[in-house]
């Protein structure tokens, strides 16, 4: 009877882990494979040079210039857009007045708030960062304008021109972009915690803040921390190379202010013709990746709390 069951398991797993081997783990292979050589990508004649590429990489300024840039943005990303979620998640559905027979209670019209929250998740990348680039322009774009239309004439950065906000600006648009998606994913943990929490805690004497550090964080620990590994893998991924790609000098200017790890990987691999350096950033790209993943999950680490 086991040794059915087993068998019936396997069946099903098999299709599926040799779909997973062949196109995720075989080219994670591929590419260690190439890092160690002097491929260019086009050319199908290429020789090892063993760990020249990586001797390399260590020596290169501009891939600690890319890798800071990419360390800031974990760190600075996951941070500003969790928190401001959890902030509007909460306002949305327990921040609301004191009604009738109900302690506890969203703001009217928290339905509309959402989807005005979650509207930028609709839209592509890219269109983001070019409604951003035009809103950045020092002479007609709308940041500036506004300034003026205050009485900031004296106030008029060129943002993405200067090296010391340039990248500020890019993780702009990356919160913006990506906010309303964890207020509503937020919201729907928060919906499903029970109100007889707030309300107790409330009559009890708790604040507002103090039910949301004791209460609301802790029962939506797991997602949050889900939350977090997924704003570290979009700083380092498809999202963060879109929005440089699009919206900055060079790109990756200006002086390497905005350069990171995967436009560099790009770059040295499509204009510069270089794919084993190439893949070789790449590795380097991956152990941080995997190296956050990781660490996140360790400091996350905590008792499940059940309700």
């Amino acid at each position: 009877m086991q040794h059915g069951k087993y068998r019936f398991i396997v069946g099903f797993l098999v299709v599926p882990l040799a779909l997973y081997a062949v196109f995720v783990i075989w080219p994670f292979i591929q590419a260690i494979y190439y890092s160690f050589t002097d491929w260019t990508g086009l050319s199908p004649d290429f020789k090892m040079v063993g760990f020249s590429n990586y001797t390399r990489m260590l020596k290169d300024d501009t891939f600690w210039k890319s890798l800071q840039h990419s360390v800031i943005l974990v760190l600075v990303l996951p941070l500003v857009t969790l928190g401001l979620a959890l902030f509007f998640a909460f306002m949305l559905n327990v921040g609301g007045r004191r009604r009738k027979n109900a302690a506890v209670s969203g703001v009217r019209g928290s339905g509309f708030y959402k989807i005005a929250y979650f509207f930028p998740q609709v839209l592509s990348i890219v269109i983001v960062a070019l409604l951003f680039q035009f809103a950045y322009n020092p002479r007609s774009g709308m940041v500036n304008s506004a300034l003026k239309g205050i009485g900031l004439d004296s106030v008029q950065p060129d943002w993405l021109g200067d090296p010391s906000l340039a990248l500020i600006c890019v993780m702009v648009v990356l919160v913006w972009s990506t906010v309303g998606f964890f207020v509503v994913l937020f919201s729907a943990g928060m919906a499903s915690i029970p109100k007889d929490f707030y309300e107790a805690a409330l009559l009890d004497g708790a604040s507002r803040v103090t039910t949301f550090f004791k209460i609301t964080v802790p029962l939506l620990w797991d997602t949050i921390q889900s939350g977090w590994v997924y704003m570290g893998i979009l700083a380092l991924g498809v999202e963060a190379f879109t929005a440089v790609q699009v919206m900055t000098v060079g790109p990756g200017g200006p002086d390497y202010a905005t350069s990171i790890l995967p436009l560099y990987v790009y770059q040295t691999a499509f204009r510069d013709g270089q794919a084993g350096y190439a893949t070789t950033i790449g590795v380097g790209l991956l152990i941080v990746t995997m190296a956050f993943a990781a660490v996140v999950m360790r400091l996350g680490r905590r008792e499940r709390l059940e309700f």
